[in-house]
């Protein structure tokens, strides 16, 4: 009995250890590239270094974020995506887990040429509120979540140094109006349902310029 036992412990932690090495199994960076050159790079560069503002900036990026969003976007098991784009929809409809996992690992390891702020006066009230928030209308300070120079925290919050201003505006404005609600806890909604139009923009122009 004591070696039936044993024997079913050993397969026990053999299954076991397979299991975590397929969890932790590194990503295929040079299939990442080619999906991205294939798939990515029209909007986004093959870089990740996207030239149009409506398209983000997606080097040096976390991973788990980037595959967090594209997952977000895919409608999957007969339910509606999380993050509702038509153009993204169609971008990973095609694309397995695996392959998410691989572009985030390829555009999480490109570097990042950061855009700029373009409005010293916006960008000097943003630097305000990414600092010390706003207490009258109960608006957090950004840099608590972000960080002082915008470079996220891996596995939590996104970078958002260095990204394009007319897109952290427009995702912070889709957050207030609910038409964005992937974000934990609805962290993101709540925030930004207390900002103004010009906090908006004057928070996002001040991230465009963080390094």
């Amino acid at each position: 009995m004591n070696c039936k036992l044993a024997a079913l412990a050993a397969v026990g932690l053999l299954w076991a250890a397979l299991a975590a090495a397929q969890g932790t199994a590194k990503p295929d960076v040079a299939k990442g590239e080619s999906i991205a050159k294939q798939v990515c790079a029209a909007c986004h560069a093959a870089d990740g270094n996207s030239a149009i503002a409506a398209n983000p900036k997606l080097a040096g990026q976390f991973q788990e974020y980037l595959h967090k969003q594209l997952g977000n976007f895919k409608a999957q098991g007969g339910k509606k995506a999380e993050r509702d784009n038509a153009i993204m929809a169609g971008m990973v409809a095609n694309l397995s887990n695996d392959d998410m996992r691989n572009v985030a690992a390829y555009y999480a390891g490109q570097k990042l040429r950061p855009a700029a702020a373009s409005s010293k006066e916006l960008a000097a009230h943003g630097q305000k509120l990414w600092r010390g928030g706003n207490s009258a209308n109960g608006v957090p300070a950004c840099a608590g979540c972000h960080g002082p120079d915008g470079a996220g925290i891996p596995s939590q919050f996104p970078r958002l140094g260095g990204q394009f201003a007319e897109y952290v505006e427009a995702q912070l404005k889709l957050f207030r109006a609910g038409g964005r609600a992937n974000d934990a806890n609805g962290m993101m909604r709540g925030v930004a349902a207390k900002m103004t139009d010009q906090e908006i923009k004057a928070v996002a122009e001040y991230a465009a310029g963080l390094r």
